[in-house]
Formats: C-alpha cells, structure tokens, sequence
C-alpha cells in the first residue's frame, strides 16, 4: 500500500507519447479537446468534414506537438477504414479516441423531416458505433487505450424542437455502456463527458437575449455558463492514466445545470 502511494504522481495525467484521435476536431468544442490533449503531450490526428485547418493546426504545433488530418465524411464507413487506416500509418498507434462530431438540424417533431432524423442519427450515434469498433480493434491488440463519447445535457433531460439530437445524446449514454462492458477486459476504459451550456461563438447571440440567458443561468447552480476550459481539464482525466479505474460512465459539466428543476 505505501508503495502506492509513494507512486502516484502528476505523471499519472500526462499523455506523453499518447496518440489521439478527436473527430471534427478543426472547429467547435472539439479544437478545445484536441489543444487539451496537446499540452499534456499527446500528438493528434483529426478526421474533419469542413475546409479549414489552419486554426487547430497552428495552435497544437505551437505547443510543439504532432498533427495530422483527413477530410471525409464519418457516416462513410470506406472513410472510417481510412480514417484508421492514415492514423496508424503516421503514428502506428492509437491510445485516445473522442467521439466528438456531432451536429443537430432543428424542427417541429410532427413534421419533421424523415431525412433530416436519419442524417443526425447517422452522425451523432452511428458513426461513433462504428468508429468506436474499428478503432478498439487497434486498442486490443494494443491491449489500452480511452474511448471519451460526448454526451449532452440533453442525454438527461429533452428539449423541443431536436428530436434526434435528444435521442442520440440519450443513446450515447447506453453506448459508453456497452462499449465499457464489452472492452473493459482488454484494459480499454470508455466513458463519456456530457457538456453543458458553454459560453462559445455559436450561441453568442443566443446569450445577446436577456430573458434566454437569463433562464438558462438561474438554473445553473455555479451561476455562469461554462467555459472552454471548464471542458478541457475533464478530458484529459478520462484520457490519462488517473482515470484507469472509472468505466462506463458519464461525467456531466454543466455546473449542475440537470441537478435542478
């Protein structure tokens, strides 16, 4: 026991020598993901579906760590063979991967479109299924590795006007699950985090209204709304060795946001 605790160190949260993967990682939340990992020492690679690179790749290269990128769609699944395939080509291995890219089309749920339900089920929950299952094969015979799902919180409550982004966020839950129970003997840990409301460019005019954002912070028990940092300290916990006995769950970062009535 004393050797134990003669060991622990802050050693046991850097990812030196770590490869990560953070889908749609070159904008959003995902870049705060992916600079996260970088300062505590992991090289990255990024699967992305829009242009722009420039931004995410400047900033982990300044911390002087790895990146490398493909273009392509995650609900293709000739591009996630790819996609794994370019990883361990550059890398030869893969210890992180964070089911990042996700996105929600909004509407009325008596008319919403057939289409628009299979797209976002498509990307929000199958594409992590399959992601996460090409990927684990790597981690197995690696015999490690961290899958990191990202949740909501709308993976406990429900909102209008998002039906399959509700639903997906609900499902991504029972997947940590699963992907935990299933992989747990091959010493790979899959646990989601389920973000809250963040202060971020998307919702800026969102928040410009008084009566929204006023609704939304007087039921968040810390009395603001998240940062990016906020975000960044958790994923590097569940992606480090500190976090080598916690499986199968889901940690919310929402300030207690779904705490509340």
């Amino acid at each position: 026991m004393v050797e134990q605790l003669r060991e622990f160190s802050m050693d046991f949260f850097s990812l030196k020598g770590k490869v990560a993967i953070v889908t749609g990682a070159n904008q959003g939340l995902g870049m705060a993901y992916a600079m996260a990992f970088a300062k505590a020492g992991a090289d990255l690679f990024i699967p992305h579906f829009t242009d722009d690179i420039s931004e995410i790749k400047e900033l982990i290269e300044s911390v002087g760590r790895k990146v490398a990128f493909i273009k392509g769609d995650l609900t293709d699944n000739n591009y996630v063979d790819a996609m794994v395939e370019a990883c361990m080509k550059e890398y030869g291995r893969i210890d992180i991967l964070v089911n990042n890219a996700g996105g929600s089309i909004f509407g009325d749920f008596d008319t919403y479109p057939d289409e628009a339900w299979k797209k976002i089920i498509d990307l929000n929950l199958n594409s992590v299924y399959y992601v996460s299952k090409r990927v684990a094969s790597i981690m197995k015979k690696q015999k490690s590795g961290k899958i990191i799902n990202v949740g909501s919180a709308l993976s406990f409550t429900a909102d209008k006007r998002c039906p399959p982004y509700t639903s997906t966020k609900h499902a991504i839950v029972g997947l940590t699950r699963v992907f935990a129970n299933e992989l747990g003997d091959s010493n790979i840990q899959t646990n989601a985090i389920a973000p809250g409301f963040l202060a971020t460019e998307v919702n800026r005019e969102l928040r410009a209204d008084p009566a929204f954002y006023n609704k939304i912070t007087n039921r968040i028990p810390c009395g603001r709304w998240g940062e990016l940092q906020d975000l960044m300290g958790a994923v590097v916990f569940l992606a480090s060795r500190a976090s080598d006995y916690i499986n199968g769950w889901t940690i919310s970062i929402d300030g207690g946001f779904t705490t509340t009535l």
